[in-house]
Parts: C-alpha cells; sequence; structure tokens
C-alpha cells in the first residue's frame, strides 16, 4: 500500500480561526440576482470533546461572521463550503482524519444546486438555520515517532510523546519547541528544528512523525556588549553581570543574567540580542541593550480609615545616586483625624540603599526617621536611626542585621518620660509569591529578633521576637478566586510591660492586625479604657478574595487576636473582627475599600470601622 507524505500541519486552531476570519469575509464575485443579506442561525452539534468543540466554533467565518457581515444565498452557501474546510482542518488537528463532515442549511445540503435560490426566497424571519455536525471516526494514534540527525543523548527525552498517544498537533508542536530548547540549552546556539515530518496510515489509524533537527555547531559565549547606558556606570554592570566570556552558551544562562540586572530598579527595559552566526573565533557574541528608567520620580498617596482618619503621604525617589544603582528615598507621611488619633501627626524618612555593598547581593540600608504621632494609646516624639546589611541568600530568603538607635519622649496617662534605644534587629524572610501587591499564590514568611537596650529610667534589656506569615491559595487556577491567610505571633522577653517604652509594647486593633477594632486598642487597658500594651500578641486572618468582570473584586474576611500583658502568646481573650471588601484593580495595585464589624465589642467601641486604600490588606 502507498503512503502519502505530507508536511505535518501545526493546526493551531486559534490561529487559524483569526487568518481564516479575515480570508473568510472575501467571497469571490459571482453573477445571481441581488437579494437582501439573508438573517441565519448556527448550531454546532457538540463532539464530546470540549476542546475539539471550541476549535470547531473558533474556526467557523458562519459564526464569526454572522452579524457583522450578513450575506445573501450564493455568498452563505460558499461561506459554509468555506467552513467545511476549516472543520476538516480543526478534527485532524484532534487526530480524527476519516472524520465526516454534515452542513445543513435550512435542511438542505450545502451541495444542493437548489439553495442558493432558496435562502434568496426566505423570509428574514425566522432566520434561516445552518446546522453543522460531525461523525469523528477513530482518533489517530501516533505510530512511530523519530529524530533523523545527530543529536546530544539527552534531547530525545525532552519530546515527551510516544507511540500511541493520541495524534493531536498541539503536542507535537510542544515536541518541537521542547527539541529546540534542549538543544539550545546543551550550547548549540543556531539549533533549528523544522516542522515535522508526518506520514498518515489510513489502514492503522495511525501518523508517524519525524523530527529533522539541525543541531548546528556548539559554541561559547563570545565578546559581551553593553549599550543605552548613560547614567549607570558600565563597570558596575559588568561587575554585576552573572554571564562571562567563555562559558557554554545556555539560553537559561543569559535570561538569569537580563532578569538579575532587571531587579536592580534602575532599568525599565533589558533586552538581551544574539547574532544568527558565530563570530571568526567560534563563539556567539551577545548584546545587553539597556533602557534607563528616568532618575528622579515623585510619587503621591492617599488613605483613609475610621480609626487613623487621612492619611496624606508623598515621596521623592532618586534610582542611580551615584551611578551604581544607589537609591535615595525621601518620603513625607500627615494623619489627620481618626477616633483612635488625638491630634495631626507626620512621619519624615529619609533611606539610602546601595547594592552590591563589599559583596554581590549584599545591601547597605541607611535610615533616618522622624516621627511625630498622638495616638489613644500615647503620645510620641521620636528620632529613629538604623545601619543595616541585608543579603540575598537565594531566590527566595534573603537575611538582615544591623543596629538601630532610637531617642524618644512619650506621654502616656499623664506621664511623660525618656527613652534612649539602642537595638540589634536580625531578620530571616522567605518569599515565593508571584506578586509583590497583588500575590495570588506562594508563601511570606519572617521572623525576627531584636535585642534591645533601654537607657535611662526606666533602665531596662530586653528581646522582641515576631514570626508573620502569610499564604495565598489559588483556587480557581486564574488568579480571580484566592484564599488568603494570614499570621502574627510575638513575645517580648526580659522585661514585664511596664518596663517597656510603650512604642515596643504589642496592640492589636486596625487594618494590620484585627479590622473592626480601633487601632491599637484590643487588650490589657488602664482603668480609663485606654490601652496599655502587652509583651504577648497572636493574630490571624482568614480572607477569601474574588475578582469579576475585567477589574473588580469582592473580599470577605475574619481577623482574630488577642494581647497578653504578662503571659505568652495564645493566653489571653481573642477577639474577632468581620467584614466585606470591594476592589478596583489598577496598573498600580486594587483601590481597596473594606468594611468591618467586631464581633465581640469592647465596651465604648465602634460599631464598624472603614479603611480605604490601595493595595491589599496584605
Amino acid at each position: 500500500m502507498r503512503y502519502a507524505e505530507l508536511p505535518f500541519r501545526p493546526d493551531n486552531i486559534r490561529l487559524i480561526a483569526f487568518a481564516v476570519m479575515l480570508l473568510g469575509g472575501v467571497i469571490p464575485a459571482k453573477q445571481g440576482r441581488a437579494a437582501d443579506p439573508q438573517p441565519y442561525t448556527v448550531t454546532v452539534k457538540p463532539t464530546g470533546n470540549s476542546a475539539l468543540d471550541s476549535a470547531l466554533t473558533g474556526s467557523s467565518t458562519l459564526i464569526s461572521l454572522r452579524e457583522s457581515a450578513p450575506v445573501a444565498g450564493f455568498a452563505l452557501v460558499q461561506r459554509a463550503l468555506q467552513d467545511e474546510q476549516r472543520f476538516t482542518t480543526a478534527l485532524q488537528s484532534y487526530g480524527y482524519y476519516k472524520a465526516t463532515i454534515r452542513v445543513m442549511i435550512d435542511n438542505h445540503p450545502v451541495d444542493d444546486p437548489t439553495l442558493p435560490t432558496l435562502i434568496e426566497d426566505a423570509p428574514a424571519n425566522p432566520p434561516v438555520p445552518v446546522v453543522v455536525s460531525f461523525d469523528l471516526g477513530p482518533q489517530f494514534i501516533l505510530g512511530k515517532v523519530s529524530i533523523e540527525g545527530t543529536v546530544p543523548p539527552d534531547v530525545p527525552g525532552h519530546l515527551q510523546i510516544k507511540t500511541g498517544d493520541p495524534a493531536e498537533a498541539a503536542p507535537v508542536l510542544m515536541a518541537q519547541g521542547r527539541l529546540l530548547d534542549a538543544l539550545k540549552r546543551d550550547g548549540y546556539p543556531l539549533a533549528k528544528v523544522p516542522t515535522p515530518i508526518a506520514i498518515l496510515h489510513p489502514d492503522r489509524n495511525q501518523l508517524d512523525v519525524t523530527f529533522h533537527p539541525d543541531a548546528g555547531p556548539q559554541a561559547d559565549i563570545g565578546p559581551i556588549t553593553l549599550t543605552g547606558l548613560k547614567d549607570m556606570h558600565e563597570s558596575f554592570v559588568r561587575k554585576r553581570l552573572l554571564l562571562h566570556q567563555g562559558e557554554r552558551y545556555n539560553p537559561d544562562t543569559i535570561e538569569k543574567a537580563r532578569a538579575d540586572l532587571s531587579s536592580l530598579g534602575v532599568f525599565s527595559v533589558v533586552r538581551v540580542e544574539t547574532p544568527d552566526h558565530l563570530d571568526p573565533q567560534g563563539q556567539i557574541p551577545v548584546t545587553f541593550d539597556f533602557t534607563e528608567r528616568p532618575l528622579h520620580a515623585v510619587d503621591f498617596g492617599v488613605s483613609y480609615s475610621t480609626d487613623l482618619g487621612i492619611g496624606l503621604s508623598a515621596g521623592w525617589h532618586d534610582r542611580n545616586l551615584f551611578g551604581n544603582g544607589e537609591q535615595l528615598n525621601l518620603t513625607a507621611m500627615n494623619q489627620l483625624g481618626g477616633n483612635a488619633v488625638t491630634k495631626p501627626g507626620y512621619q519624615f524618612g529619609a533611606q539610602f540603599l546601595k547594592p552590591d555593598f563589599l559583596a554581590r547581593d549584599q545591601t547597605l540600608e541607611v535610615d533616618l526617621t522622624a516621627v511625630k504621632q498622638s495616638l489613644q494609646a500615647y503620645d510620641q516624639t521620636a528620632l529613629i536611626e538604623k545601619l543595616a546589611l541585608n543579603r540575598k541568600l537565594s531566590e527566595h530568603w534573603t537575611a538582615s542585621l544591623g543596629i538601630l538607635g532610637e531617642q524618644e519622649s512619650i506621654l502616656q496617662e499623664d506621664v511623660r518620660r525618656t527613652y534612649n534605644l539602642v537595638g540589634l534587629p536580625a531578620t530571616l524572610r522567605f518569599d515565593d509569591t508571584n506578586s509583590l501587591l497583588e500575590p495570588t499564590r506562594g508563601i511570606r514568611a519572617a521572623l525576627s529578633v531584636t535585642p534591645m537596650q533601654s537607657l535611662g529610667q526606666p533602665d531596662a534589656t530586653f528581646f522582641i521576637t515576631q514570626l508573620t506569615g502569610s499564604t495565598y491559595l489559588d483556587l480557581s487556577g486564574n488568579g480571580r478566586s484566592v484564599l488568603a491567610l494570614r499570621g502574627l505571633v510575638g513575645k517580648v522577653l526580659g522585661a514585664g510591660v511596664f518596663s517597656l517604652p510603650p512604642d515596643q509594647r504589642f496592640y492589636a486593633g486596625g487594618s494590620g492586625t484585627v479590622r473592626g477594632y480601633r487601632y491599637q486598642t484590643l487588650g490589657p487597658q488602664f482603668p480609663d479604657g485606654n490601652p496599655t500594651g502587652g509583651t504577648a500578641i497572636s493574630t490571624g486572618t482568614v480572607e477569601f478574595r474574588q475578582r469579576f468582570l475585567e477589574s473588580f473584586g469582592v473580599v470577605g474576611f475574619l481577623d482574630v487576636g488577642q494581647v497578653s500583658a504578662s503571659g505568652s502568646p495564645f493566653s489571653s481573650q481573642w477577639h474577632a473582627g468581620a467584614g466585606v471588601g470591594a476592589r478596583y484593580y489598577t496598573s498600580i495595585g486594587p483601590i481597596r475599600l473594606d468594611v468591618a464589624v467586631p464581633l465581640n465589642k469592647e465596651p465604648g467601641g465602634d460599631s464598624f470601622e472603614l479603611y480605604i486604600g490601595i493595595g491589599e490588606a496584605f
């Protein structure tokens, strides 16, 4: 028996559907009597394969052009005949090479010579029915799957298709792409993998597929050129670069180097280009092309909550202060009103960051912050200094070690005290979430231990320990239905609650812990009802986030928490708050509106709290 040899058609149905949509409206001119466009309906009977059904309907111009390009009788028949060819392509791409197609227009087959006249004579109402049905027949399977040509021994295993698999186009095309990727990862920068050749065996309902890769020469990385740098020093970029001349070519290594440079925050775009030929030394040159972000940036923010009032913020940022990726960030914030705020407050901050300080992936951080706030718990005026080294340990792990100083004056219950604090904050963080502002999967966790010394009266040595974490579960698989969980456990060791400066104690209540309660009001209280703070805290949150339409979403949440004055975490009275919220998603993050109520209201507490801001609650 003779078998036909034909090039394997990619048959990517979505691409085909797009192409035929462009072409399907062009109908050859034909002499015939004039007629108004005839309305019609289309019914495509299901095949039992939902993916195939989508491909069939997506390829049909009878469907796609029904409203936008109505036609008369002869043109409608031609459109149906053209759709038969598109249906054949779609069916074959799913392995149905013996399928039959039946298109009926007003209960007449499309090859009925009287059909155009019948359509033109039909009334506009009801529309002419078009019904398409299929007899799929057997689904072909892959027979022999082979590679002709010389390739490294590890490459064939990357095909991931085998004899007996359904003879569908998509897996074969993906195998073609995997074969090309494997060759390039093995150091063949000029490798090519043409469309595989398929041989059809109708008698066995099989399809043999043969790949003919051209690996080309194996090569090393050649000269590396950097273009587009303006304010950024080339010497720093080259020192930072993870790619070096003489290394074996690997696109994964090149992409890792590109992503690493992008993470500096100095560049808006980092492109990598390689030529289609080797240089005279048999190496592949690589060019990194940079587009630098504007050197300076200004941002503004606004938030509102019933407990903290209106928050106004502004920032000025220099992204490349001395040409080596150094950042200078100046920020200012003003807090006005709110039922947990007794007077307007402010905060001014200056931060300097120097990347690759003394070692790669190690950042020097210098912070200076001035704070004045008047809260229900206490009034504080403070100056805070911090010097820290932040080191990236791996893709998801970072560590920080520093020294901080704080000079502050605090008024609590009509008693003013002055504190001079010295601390050694140490933090270990893990983060594998998929987004900074709107994570839909992954985990964030941090463990911090800060030995502190309070100088003066009272004089105290204590350790502040905190474990925080959040996780995000993508229930829908596309990020539109997310279950978010949050937890905090903290304990102060070495000092009692009244030996601690009030701002070093633990408090609960507010957007960051338990919504529905006024900021810092949960836990032990003075006789007048003002919060004292505590030495131990435990909080937790369950929040469900659901997006709908393109830019909107809703949430429902439950927060719980407790603060203990002298015990351990989980040892005091629990409080719970519940609420709902709305989201409007923008390019800078979701605009958030949450309303929460206390489930066990405190005496003198509020009936609800309202929170408005940018970004998710956590």
